[in-house]
Order: C-alpha cells, then structure tokens, then sequence
C-alpha cells in the first residue's frame, strides 16, 4: 500500500508517531495536508509533500505553518 492511498487519518497515526514519509499530495485538500502537518509537530516528524508546484501560496503558507518546519514542499 502506498502512501497516498492511506486514509488523512492514518497518516495523521503515523506523523503523530514520529514517522516521516513522502507523500504524493496534490490531490489532497488543504484542509488535510493541514492536519497531517500539524500531526508531525507533536511526532517531530519530517514530511515531504510533492505535486505542490499548482498550490497558490496562501495554501503552502497554512500547510508550513501548520508543520513549523517539518514540512518540504516540491514539485
């Protein structure tokens, strides 16, 4: 199973539990990408999210902010 097939939740568990992963993310909403970020600070978890280059940026501030720099963002 991929990573981009686990549910928000699940990948909330895993971020929140200090594990890092790359996730192929431009189909998810801001609204998850959020959670997941956030779940990472409390995990000090280090996350990847790719397919970001169409984001406007208001969204990748929300998503980085949410992660307080546990979050890279690439193309």
């Amino acid at each position: 199973m991929s990573f981009a097939t686990r549910t928000t939740d699940e990948l909330r568990q895993i971020a929140a539990a200090g594990g890092g992963f790359r996730l192929a993310a431009g189909t998810r909403s801001t609204a998850e990408l959020r959670q997941i970020a956030a779940a990472a600070v409390g995990g000090d978890a280090r996350l990847i999210f790719t397919g970001m280059a169409t984001r406007p940026t208001l969204d990748l501030r929300q998503i980085g902010a949410a992660g307080q720099g546990r979050v890279i963002f690439e193309d």
